[in-house]
């Protein structure tokens, strides 16, 4: 019995322990950056200039958003805050991995210790979203003080882009392996520029005509903006519902895509 008791406890510690190495790879790029802050003050920089170049000084020529009754600059303010979730975990989790694949060789050197291939892809997207998080919180404390957030239901912001900041590290993870150089990066660009653009990131979906509606409605940055738009504008409704179930429908199904090609990739 004392074998048995023995033997049990030794397999909990075990799992315990095995259930904690993602955080392994947290907190080595934690350590990692520490020093690179500057990096976080650019990933909250940029979407500000946006704000105040084109939500504060277009804003002031556009007024109120058709149909919204809401000004220009609180309507762009949560689309820019899903694009900065969308952007740090996106870039950390696409070119930042492929960087650590190619070149420095990170995640070869890590299966060789007790940590599998399940294991670094679970750290690098919940690295991916506390990037995003970082960023999104960063850019909504400066919304909130610019008087452009004020519903009390913006706290539910940070689980949004949370959840924003999942699907689109698990898409990168999955592009991370589809990479063959730096230049192939660049193709990832030519999409998630024009998403940018026209995801209704800028103007409502009623601009667009009829035909074009439904292929921006399958963009993965539609839905993150819709849903971090509710959020902020307090206007909560069944769309909001079904852009978070299709962000974590992207999420898990880029993760299962990624994780064939990850093991193939680390254990060739």
């Amino acid at each position: 019995m004392t074998g048995v008791a023995m033997g049990s406890a030794a397999t909990a510690t075990t799992r315990h322990r095995g259930a904690g190495r993602p955080w392994w790879l947290v907190e080595r790029h934690l350590l990692v950056y520490r020093r690179s802050w500057s990096v976080f003050v650019a990933d909250v920089t940029e979407p500000l200039l946006y704000l105040i170049a084109i939500g504060l000084g277009i804003g002031s020529l556009v007024g109120e958003v058709a149909g919204t009754g809401v000004p220009y600059a609180r309507y762009l303010a949560p689309a820019l805050l899903a694009t900065s979730a969308m952007n740090s975990a996106m870039n950390e989790a696409s070119q930042r991995v492929f960087m650590r694949i190619k070149l420095e060789k990170t995640y070869q050197t890590m299966i060789t210790t007790p940590m599998t291939v399940r294991d670094i892809q679970f750290g690098e997207v919940s690295w991916a979203v506390l990037r995003g998080l970082a960023t999104t919180a960063g850019f909504l404390v400066a919304a909130t003080a610019m008087g452009l957030v004020r519903s009390p239901f913006a706290l539910l912001a940070i689980p949004a882009a949370a959840l924003v900041g999942f699907a689109f590290a698990a898409c990168g993870l999955l592009v991370a392996t589809l990479l063959r150089s730096w230049y192939d990066y660049l193709y990832l660009q030519l999409f998630m520029l024009p998403m940018f653009l026209f995801a209704t990131t800028f103007f409502p979906l009623d601009r667009f005509p009829d035909a074009v509606r439904p292929v921006v409605q399958a963009l993965p940055l539609y839905h993150a903006v819709t849903l971090l738009r509710q959020v902020c504008l307090g206007r909560i409704d069944q769309h909001a519902a079904l852009s978070a179930g299709y962000l974590l429908l992207l999420g898990l199904a880029a993760c299962a895509l990624a994780a064939g090609r990850w093991r193939r990739m680390l254990q060739s």
